[in-house]
């Protein structure tokens, strides 16, 4: 299944390729701001952008009004680098509408593949293991999709079936697809079950930018006119062993973000699972990279996932956990509620710990988490 966090490989925030629109000139010199005439033509392509592919179209259409305002008072032709012209519409967007994600790039400043090749099976499913009698521990730090990290958890789930209780670790988890989850759910449900909703802008989803493609576990749903709306659910299997009884942890951090918090929050909302540890990153949108011309680019969300229940995503905000710890010690947590000495539980903990950082890339909007 096709990733929807465009971010790392691509992740729910940066980059795909950059996507082509009308109006483009040669880049200009590095550093040096757009000349007047060239402004105009990216902040009109920026509008255009935001007005088509924003996944809020009354916020897509506010942004628009307000970048054409500017033009007309000549607000874009005062900087002398192509950074302060870049900072300057970021910000101006900002105040009309927060978003996390979505941020205008100056030439030369931003790749224009955020991570690719990165999410190798060694890497992205760091660990399967026994972590204590009864207690099965599987960590990632990525959900890529590909063959070898699904054929590796299936190989897990398979011979951790049996176990009472299932801890999954995603404090460095960076971001992915579905797959993985797809692969999971199965063993954790023993009904069908509906998990979360992912809505995307229709005239991006028509053109075939969407990344939530329909599928078994990706239901098309009625919804609002310009958003095309989509269900997540989990399917069982016909044989889940015993994971479907099991006890079921899931550690956070700062740094968990995007799929991940896609991960958390299915698990939360159905009552499936236990978070264990911080709030979590807050990266809920879809963010594919535009090209604006002259060598700008704009990240532009065009989806995202929420709560059906209640309508909110987890953009800015993040996902809360049932149990608040520090990341470092959550793992321990998790142990200790599963039965184990809290000595031994402090040192598997030490033992296990996943590479990478706990700590989160940007700061959270000050909105409550889910």
């Amino acid at each position: 299944m096709r990733n929807f966090c465009l971010r790392l490989m691509p992740v729910f925030t940066a980059a795909l390729v950059a996507v082509a629109l009308p109006a483009q000139t040669s880049a200009p010199q590095a550093g040096v701001a757009p000349t007047a005439q060239e402004a105009t033509k990216i902040v009109e392509s920026l509008a255009q952008a935001l007005t088509e592919r924003f996944v809020f179209p009354e916020a897509g259409e506010r942004y628009a009004r307000a970048l054409r305002n500017g033009l007309v008072d000549g607000r874009y032709s005062r900087f002398s680098t192509s950074t302060e012209f870049a900072e300057a519409l970021t910000q101006d967007l900002q105040r009309i509408h927060p978003d996390g994600h979505l941020r205008v790039i100056a030439p030369g400043t931003g790749s224009a593949q955020a991570g690719a090749g990165q999410g190798g099976a060694t890497v992205a499913l760091e660990r399967g293991a026994w972590i204590a009698p009864g207690i099965a521990y599987l960590s990632f730090s990525l959900f890529p999709g590909d063959p070898a990290t699904l054929a590796k958890l299936e190989d897990f789930l398979r011979t951790h079936s049996k176990a009472r209780t299932l801890v999954i670790d995603v404090r460095t988890h960076a971001g992915g697809g579905l797959a993985e989850m797809d692969r999971m759910f199965p063993y954790f449900f023993s009904r069908p079950t509906s998990l979360l909703q992912m809505d995307t802008r229709r005239s991006v989803d028509d053109a075939g930018g969407g990344v939530f493609p329909d599928g078994p576990t990706v239901i098309r749903l009625d919804g609002p006119k310009e958003v095309v709306r989509r269900e997540h659910v989990a399917v069982p299997a016909k044989e889940s062993g015993g994971l479907s009884d099991a006890k079921i942890f899931v550690l956070t951090a700062a740094r968990t973000a995007s799929a991940a918090e896609h991960f958390a929050l299915a698990l939360k909302r159905t009552g499936r699972a236990t978070l264990i540890g911080e709030v979590t990153a807050g990266a809920g949108h879809v963010s594919p990279r535009v090209d604006i011309g002259s060598g700008y680019a704009a990240q532009v969300p065009i989806g995202r996932t929420f709560d059906p229940t209640t309508g909110r995503g987890w953009e800015g905000a993040g996902i809360g956990p049932h149990i608040a710890v520090p990341a470092e010690r959550a793992l321990v947590e998790a142990l200790i509620r599963s039965g184990v000495a809290a000595a031994d539980a402090a040192r598997l903990s030490a033992e296990f710990r996943p590479n990478g950082s706990m700590e989160r890339r940007r700061p959270l909007r000050l909105t409550s988490p889910l």
